[in-house]
Formats: structure tokens, sequence, C-alpha cells
């Protein structure tokens, strides 16, 4: 999962903290709104109970919400320790990690998991590690949602980072026979799962399919030359129709992105690498296929599931079980409440990081540091060292992203949007051509995208009702910052009438609205280049063993966030046992 505060708002005292509105209660006529919205048995799950937040209801008109302050950089381990540091004292490690959010936890995991690397300190400006990852949880009516990601794919990194966390028992798998949707020309369409699926579905006409196929096989005009974008590159290749009704909506979906803006090298670089290999995707793909079957992967770790079929996955009990657990195994070894105020290069060997921290001022000496703060925030840290790596790392861009969660009757869903009388599927997406007036006067330019976590993990919802966490804002419609909740509330519920819920339902049941102002980095294009100048400027200037990670170097998707720390991981490794040489 990027923008000043509005002034209905209360004050950000931090570029990413999370906007919460002024006292507004949202009322309702449903029986379950006049319950009270923050109780104690409303539970962050990153969170140990007796830390959960407690904030006051809102007001406004129709609907019943709840509102928590929170940060970008947020969540707390239910049962690490810390072992707390003497006034002025200097510690030393191995390696620092600044940042204790996904990347930084899974990095701090793989080094001692992977390699052997146990000397480590994960520290955290905030109260409680995780980063964006937000479960919350109301056991006593039932409710389970997440108001950052919301799933991952279960990839053999993510499985493995899972498995040594302790969590094998607690994952779990969505149905791989779960459609996603697409809203076209006022009828949500499923998505083609499998390739067997593709002559078949009425999302595309036939000649946008006959289109599409032509030019996967080559046949279609040739690559321009330069860095496209992901617009330009779907369009060359595949057509028009994949472009506006299956590639624009995912991208607002994964990225809350501009696809004429993101760089496809960037964003989608396995795709992209198909045609540069084989000079078409097909071509590509049967290289790939090829090459993989010259070198064929090592034997798969026996202790890891597997899922069937292509799909996607959580915990138990939410997301944020994995960093709880890697924290709770990390123990003394994560550091909360330490804001990082200064590094410098030591004068024998490695760095020199000064923190303040609730006991006092502490000093770290580091044989290496790895960076997995947002761009921002490590921009400002790195400015002393190298002013071009600093300007390198401002460049990049973090749209705003709400998360509206609301919850209906079962009986609130248009009947020909159930299978077998179900709610089924993972989701769905919205074309901005379709005019759905999420915000108004920003009908043109929205994000909105609708997961049904009800139907994709079990025990999310209270028998006889849907969830259904809900994405608005991003690059093409930042005004949601200026926008209260109650208005995110009706924009979202306004749009859901036209496509999922009866117009004559009773009014939603508002679990949480959440705006994240510094939300997601957009890989737009030029972004490799700016990510590879502020690590030249690092190592121009002889700061060798000062690495950076995060989403956005490794990618936006929970998964290659774990899979950009094991790959982090290998990179200090290998400098760690350089530098025992040198």
């Amino acid at each position: 999962m990027r923008s000043a505060a509005h002034p209905s708002h209360s004050r950000v005292d931090h570029p990413g903290q999370v906007q919460t509105s002024q006292r507004n209660r949202i009322a309702s006529r449903h029986p379950l709104r006049h319950a009270p919205l923050q109780s104690p048995t409303t539970t962050e799950m990153v969170a140990t109970p007796a830390m959960a937040a407690a904030a006051p209801p809102l007001r406004a008109p129709r609907f019943h919400a709840r509102t928590r302050r929170g940060s970008v950089r947020c969540a707390v381990a239910s049962d690490a320790t810390e072992a707390p540091a003497a006034p002025g004292a200097r510690l030393s490690a191995d390696c620092v990690v600044v940042g204790g959010g996904i990347s930084g936890l899974c990095t701090a995991q793989a080094l001692a998991t992977k390699h052997g690397i146990g000397d480590v300190l994960v520290t955290e400006a905030r109260a409680r590690p995780g980063g964006n990852i937000t479960t919350v949880e109301r056991p006593d009516e039932g409710y389970l949602w997440e108001e950052g990601p919301n799933s991952f794919q279960p990839s053999d990194p993510v499985l493995t980072m899972a498995v040594d966390s302790g969590l094998k028992e607690d994952l779990v798998f969505g149905d791989p026979n779960a459609p996603r949707f697409v809203l076209w020309e006022g009828k949500l369409r499923p998505v083609p799962s499998k390739p067997a699926d593709l002559p078949f579905f009425d999302l595309m006409s036939i000649p946008g399919k006959l289109r599409a196929g032509l030019g996967a096989l080559g046949i279609r005009p040739p690559p321009p030359g330069r860095e496209e974008s992901v617009e330009e590159f779907v369009r060359r290749n595949l057509g028009a129709e994949v472009f506006e009704r299956l590639i624009e909506p995912f991208c607002s979906g994964v990225y809350a992105g501009d696809p004429s803006k993101l760089s496809m090298k960037a964003a989608f670089g396995k795709v992209w690498r198909l045609e540069e290999a084989g000079g078409s995707i097909i071509g590509g793909t049967i290289k790939t296929i090829q090459e993989s079957g010259k070198n064929p992967k090592p034997e798969r770790d026996p202790r890891l599931p597997k899922p069937k079929g292509q799909t996607v996955a959580s915990f138990r009990k939410g997301l944020a079980m994995l960093p709880n657990a890697i924290t709770s195994r990390l123990g003394s070894k994560v550091k909360l409440s330490w804001k990082l105020t200064s590094i410098t290069k030591s004068d024998s060997k490695g760095y020199v990081l000064v923190y303040e921290t609730p006991e006092g001022i502490v000093s770290v000496q580091a044989k290496s540091v790895i960076m997995t703060i947002p761009s921002y925030v490590a921009s400002d840290i790195l400015r002393p060292l190298s002013s071009d790596a600093a300007d390198a790392l401002s460049r990049f861009y973090y749209p705003p992203v709400a998360a509206v969660t609301v919850s209906y009757p079962k009986e609130a869903i248009r009947k020909e949007c159930l299978i077998d009388g179900e709610l089924q599927g993972f989701g769905q997406l919205h074309p901005r051509s379709q005019g759905v007036e999420t915000l108004g006067k920003f009908s043109f330019f929205f994000t909105f995208e609708s997961y049904a976590l009800s139907s994709l993990f079990p025990n999310r919802a209270p028998a006889g009702r849907v969830l259904l966490l809900n994405y608005i804002g991003g690059a093409t419609n930042t005004g949601i910052v200026s926008k209260s909740e109650s208005a995110l509330v009706e924009a979202v519920d306004r749009d859901l009438r036209k496509m999922l819920i009866n117009p004559r339902a009773v009014d939603p049941y508002v679990l949480g609205v959440r705006v994240w102002p510094r939300a997601i980095p957009q890989f737009l294009v030029g972004h490799l280049d700016i990510l590879d100048a502020a690590k030249s400027a690092l190592n121009r200037s002889g700061y060798d063993g000062l690495f950076l990670g995060g989403n956005y170097v490794a990618g936006v998707a929970l998964g290659r966030c774990v899979e950009g720390a094991y790959e982090s991981a290998s990179q200090i490794s290998d400098f760690l046992t350089k530098y025992a040489y040198k």
C-alpha cells in the first residue's frame, strides 16, 4: 500500500500518518448500527487487546461508522519483549534494519534463517511493527477485516516465511475457482482464470480476443525503442480491449495508479521481459519454459503447503499474524518507538546510528544498514550523507488511498450476483470509463475496488452478513483526502448499489474508514533509473554496506515485499562475508 491534512481532519504529526476526521456520528437506521462503534472488544490485531485504540464515534447523516487514529508505519507485537537500553548507551550489531514493516521484519528473519546472521537489530519509529498491515477484529460481533493489504499470492518465499514463523497451520487459502469480476456496461463480468476460459468469457468481443491473440504471437507494431508505460505496452501488444477492460482496472486495484504513467518494465517486469526474451509475449513464454527445463528448480521445501490452483491467501486471524509472529521470534531485537535522528559513517568501519528512544538517546554501531522505510522518510535521513541520493528518493510518488469496510445483510445482494445462492468471488474492479460516480466531480478520475472478504476467507463476518472491503482514491483521485468519512461511505454505498447491492436495501453497517495519505509508491516511467541513481549516489560517496529496501524497491504487493526481503538478506550476507576479510 501517499498529502497534506485537510482542515476537517485531525493534525497529522508525520507525513505518513493516517488522517481521521472530526467527531461526526454517522447515524443509521439499521439495528446493528446502534451498537457502540468503539468498544473494548474492537481490536487491531497488530496490537494486544489492551492496546486497542479507543476513538470516539463519528456523527454524520445516514451511516454509522467508527474511525481510528493510525499511521502508515503501524502495528504492535502481541508478545514481543524489549530490553531497555540505558540512556547514552552504545549498542552494536552486524546489521541494523531501519523500519519494522513487513519488509524489515522479513529481512531480519531471512538473515537468521537463510544466512545464520542473528546479530541484527530492527528499529521502528512507531509504537508498533507491521507497516501497512492493519487487521481489525470485533470478536463480539464476529467481524474481522483488513484496512491495509488484504491478501497475498502464496508464492514459495511467502509460504517459507510463514512456515519459519510458526504459522503453517494458520494459513488460509481462497477458493481457486472463485472468480474476480470487472464492471463493464452495467454488468459484473467474470475475468478468465485459466486459458480454457478465454474463448467463452463475455468481457471482451470476438474481434478483441483475436487482436489479443495475434498480438501475443507477435503480429503487432514493434517496440518503440524507449521505456513504455503500461498503457502503451498493452495497447501495442494486446489491443485496446485488453487494456480498457482488464489491465486498466487491474492497475487501479494493485497500484492505485494511472497506467498511462506506470512503467511496464518496473511495474510488470516479468511480462515485459517475455517480449524482450522471445520477441513476443508467447515467444518469451515458450523460451522461458524451455530454459526452465534445462535448468530445473531446486527441490521444493517439503514443509510448504501446496495451494490448489491459482489463488490468494491470508491467515486465520488476518495478515497481522505474520508480523506479530516474526516480532515475537525476534524478541528484544525489535526496538519500538525508536526514532532515527542521524546516521554517519564510522571512523573505523560501518555506521553509527543515533536514536531517540523512550529510554533516552541511544547510538548503535553497525557493520551494515538497510533502510526499509518509505522513500520520502529515507530521503530526509540520508540527505546529510548524500544530497544526490536524497533528491532521487524524494522523487517517488505515493498517492492517497482510503479503505472503507462495510457490511450488508445477505439478502441485500442482488440475486443476479449470487452463484448457487451465495456471494462467491475474490473481488471486483471498476474501469474509469464505466461512469461510476464515486466522488462526484472526480467521477472520471477514480480508483474503486471491492473485495467480498466474507466469501474469500472463513470467519470474516457473522452468519447472514457479507463483508465488503472497498478501496477508493489513488493517483487518479487524490481528492479523497479532502472528503469526510461520511462522504467516502456514501460514495462507496452509492456505487455498490449500481452493481452489487439492491438499490432498496438497508443502509450499510460501517465497520471502518481508514485514509492512507501516502499509500502505495508508484512505479512510474523512469522508476528504475531513479532507484539506480539513488543507489549509485550512495556507492559513489563510499557508503558501501548501506542498502535500500522496501516496497518502492521490491514491488508493492505483500508477496514481492517478502521476496525482496530474501533478496536483500542475500546482499547483506554477501557484504558481511567480504567485510569480515577486509
